[in-house]
């Protein structure tokens, strides 16, 4: 075991359960239900942007998309470069409905507001079937990514090291909720961008600059430093594709739509759109660098996702490599967090409460509720983590691909379109993950698009001619 690297990571962790302490206290004081699942609607734009970006920025920014640019070299770095809006996007779109809505309807969760807008239970069943579904694909992609982590940087197998994450995550997500998510992702989102930009500059370094980075990765393969990757790769279906899931689809993830029912006033929202877009462009542009220049560094690496931990042991200093390792886990942890406290509020709110509402004024059951689910879905979560896959990325983009495809047209229709229903909302949801699951399972590819972009074709058309059926049938009635 290293403990060079192990020691600044144990004060690290040790100030992340601070965070959760902290907030646990503060939740003794207010409604649990508002604080656990929205932190009093409290945030500032600092906090938001924070928080967006961390979320966002998961185990794919620090492990599986280097890992990608490792094997498919600088091509895939201009790739990554389009997620840069994604933080601007989402909030822009839906952050002042948004926040006025759940405050109009004092919505804890996403189904709150489908519920309110559409007034259809059965829609809510099928969200929270669909959400659940992704988030556990989400979250063992999470899970794999610190598993990985520890296993390269502190010298412990792969179990062992997915145990110690899972104990981390589960322990203070359970102890602070959201308002503790928060914190800790505005402690987490500062790390990433000051580990993105050591690493990045000490792997420039060992590779004697550039220049010579570029010389080596052209030595092992020429189309590393081809804007089109290997084969020619990355072609017009496949970044079109890429921008629709890691872009534009971002507006349909509930995890961040989640974002923007809690910040404070409409100042916060706009310095967190600003300050999330440059924090996601260090992010992005620095650890996707790293990875592809890394080759230059590891050439022979059998499984792409190590390159971020191996690059840190070899380029790095023992300690300086211990605080940089705080990065790759914030982003990891900064993600799972929101999942897990999204998961337990559908479990908690959506299901047990929406069946026995005079459960609501029980504080102490519903927090010893709340806390159980936390820790069941942690535990089944590293069961799930168990085998996992050399490269991680994949199965990320099919949990994003899966919301987008169930929940885009649902909540940007549902916002701005008056006359969006509950007839064009189920079948849009159903219609959209459904052929999503099916093209990405029997991997059958339209016009060589990744399944992302014809699903969400799909569920537009579902959604408009499922809402003129309802809408003559309200008529009738």
């Amino acid at each position: 075991m290293n403990l060079g690297v192990i020691f600044p990571l144990v004060i690290y962790l040790a100030f992340i359960f601070g965070a959760a302490i902290y907030a646990y206290v503060k939740r003794q004081r207010g409604d649990f239900l508002t604080e656990y699942y929205v932190g009093n609607r409290s945030m500032t734009g600092f906090v938001l942007a924070m928080t967006t970006a961390s979320t966002y920025a998961s185990a794919s920014s620090f492990v599986g998309g280097p890992g990608a640019a490792y094997k498919y070299g600088l091509g895939w770095v201009l790739l990554a470069m389009i997620q840069v809006p994604a933080v601007w996007l989402a909030l822009g779109a839906l952050g002042k409905k948004f926040a006025m809505l759940s405050r109009e309807t004092n919505a804890l969760t996403i189904n709150d507001l489908l519920l309110y807008r559409y007034k259809n239970k059965y829609l809510v069943w099928i969200a929270s079937i669909a959400l659940l579904i992704a988030f556990f694909a989400a979250m063992t992609t999470q899970f794999i990514g610190g598993g990985r982590l520890l296993e390269t940087t502190i010298g412990i197998n792969y179990t062992q090291s997915l145990l110690i994450f899972a104990l981390t995550v589960g322990l203070y997500t359970f102890i602070g909720g959201f308002r503790a998510v928060v914190l800790t992702d505005t402690i987490q989102g500062t790390v990433m961008i000051l580990g993105t930009m050591i690493l990045l500059g000490a792997v420039i370094y060992a590779a004697g600059g550039t220049e010579a980075a570029i010389t080596k990765l052209t030595e092992v393969d020429p189309q590393l430093v081809s804007p089109y990757g290997p084969n020619n790769m990355l072609d017009f279906q496949f970044m079109t594709s890429f921008w629709v899931l890691v872009c534009f689809g971002v507006v349909g993830l509930p995890h961040t739509a989640v974002r923007c029912m809690a910040f404070k006033d409409s100042k916060a929202l706009h310095s967190g759109m600003l300050i999330g877009t440059i924090i996601l462009s260090i992010i992005m542009f620095g650890m996707h660098l790293s990875g592809a220049l890394g080759r230059a560094i590891v050439p022979d690496l059998t499984i792409p996702d190590q390159v971020i931990p191996t690059l840190m042991i070899k380029v790095l200093p023992p300690i300086v490599a211990g605080i940089f390792l705080a990065a790759p886990m914030s982003a990891i942890m900064s993600t799972i967090d929101a999942q897990l406290i999204q998961s337990s509020a559908i479990f908690v709110k959506d299901i047990y409460l929406a069946a026995k509402p005079e459960k609501a004024n029980n504080q102490k059951l519903i927090s010893r509720f709340s806390s159980l689910i936390t820790l069941t879905i942690t535990v089944i979560l590293v069961f799930l983590s168990l085998n996992p896959p050399d490269m991680i990325i994949w199965l990320n983009l099919f949990a994003f691909g899966g919301l987008e495809a169930a929940f885009l047209w649902v909540i940007v229709l549902g916002i701005y379109w008056n006359k969006a229903n509950a007839y064009g909302a189920i079948a849009s949801m159903v219609v959209g993950l459904g052929s999503y699951i099916y093209l990405t399972v029997t991997k059958l590819k339209l016009l060589d698009f990744h399944a992302i972009v014809p699903a969400l074709v799909f569920g537009l058309i579902a959604f408009l001619i499922a809402n003129k059926i309802g809408e003559r049938k309200q008529i009738k009635a």
